[in-house]
């Protein structure tokens, strides 16, 4: 890339030393092997991501929502109008959104960053440090961004992602928010897949019929351009997405860089990841997907990342909610490497027969 300050790293690998060792850990354990099913596997990647077995439970999970109004909004592919955007950021602030209220149980922090939301409130100048601009262009007849701001978003994702590690944070959740948001991620989604407009388009907020045939237009019209940029995916970013959207891109990237375990959300983040899996090869082993939600983009967008969700509740609110809903099992699984007594410690005879090597 041109810019220096977007030339990335390669990223280091999780641990293959510690996910061993944790395999090995969870066969010396008061169960049977693979009893656990999935917790098993969450908590190797997770002592993999650490670099040690038993992996450290988790003192520090965060949630950084990246909100952004997007122009494609005003030819009616959403069934909400483009002012509830800086409405529920409102609703975030003073702690009134699902995000809040599943993270707070979840014991996860929330914050919120207003990288593109169209006003200018003060609930949204208060979070507005990285601000690219109000909105974004209609994607399907021009670009979302210019190159400055696709840059300058992607550069914001990274900064925040450096500050919220060095922060303490020791696990990530990347959340959207934003009326209309479901079309780009749609379209990036598509491109990158290789997939077809009505593979992709889903009812995203509630759409009705009508409103559906108006979202696939647009999705259709937007990829034709998207395909013309699909070897650089800044200018997939300037073209087809939005300032959030980018700078959750760069926000993914860069957690994997910091050798941070980040969980997906819904089908907005899972686009972003796609684009970072882009710019960072090999990213998606520092991720796993808390939950597989209703839109088939969503789904097309997990296969390409080779990631199996964690859970499968039909979650398509955004805001990290899907994610934040997964976190006590990967906190569970986490544990029970670190807590969980052996044969050995417990006095507990093991099996009589070996069970096969997975």
């Amino acid at each position: 890339m041109d810019d220096e300050n977007l030339e990335f790293a390669e990223v280091e690998q999780p641990d293959e030393h510690a996910r061993s060792a944790a395999i090995a850990l969870h066969s010396k354990l008061i169960k049977p092997a693979g009893s656990l099913g999935r917790l098993e596997e969450l908590g190797v990647w997770v002592a993999a991501c650490q670099g040690q077995s038993p992996p450290r439970p988790f003192t520090r999970p965060r949630v950084v929502v990246f909100a952004g109004d997007h122009g494609v909004a005003v030819k009616g592919v959403s069934a909400y109008p483009g002012e509830v955007t800086a409405q529920l950021v409102g609703s975030m602030l003073t702690g009134g959104a699902a995000i809040n209220v599943l993270a707070a149980s979840a014991g996860a922090s929330v914050r919120v960053v207003d990288m593109a939301v169209d006003s200018d409130a003060p609930a949204t100048r208060s979070i507005g440090e990285f601000k690219v601009r109000r909105g974004s262009g209609s994607i399907d007849v021009e670009d979302a961004l210019t190159d400055d701001e696709a840059r300058a978003a992607v550069r914001a994702g990274r900064t925040i992602a450096d500050a919220e590690v060095d922060g303490g944070a020791d696990l990530l959740i990347a959340g959207d928010l934003g009326i209309g948001n479901s079309t780009p991620a749609s379209v990036l989604v598509a491109a990158l897949t290789g997939s077809e407009p009505v593979a992709v388009v889903g009812r995203g907020s509630g759409i009705d019929d009508n409103a559906w045939m108006r979202k696939a237009s647009a999705v259709r019209d937007a990829l034709r351009r998207a395909r013309t940029v699909l070897a650089d995916p800044v200018a997939l970013l300037r073209t087809s997405a939005g300032a959030d959207i980018a700078a959750m891109a760069g926000f993914l990237a860069q957690a994997s860089l910091r050798k941070t375990p980040v969980i997906l959300d819904g089908l907005v983040a899972a686009a972003a990841a796609l684009v970072a899996e882009e710019l960072v090869p090999g990213a998606r082993k520092w991720w796993t997907a808390g939950q597989r939600g209703g839109e088939p983009a969503h789904a097309l967008a997990l296969e390409h990342l080779d990631l199996e969700p964690i859970l499968d509740l039909d979650v398509r609110l955004g805001e990290g909610t899907g994610a934040v809903a997964a976190l006590p099992l990967v906190f569970m699984a986490t544990r029970v490497l670190a807590e969980m007594a052996t044969h050995e410690q417990a006095g507990v005879s093991g099996p009589l027969i070996e069970a096969p090597a997975s």
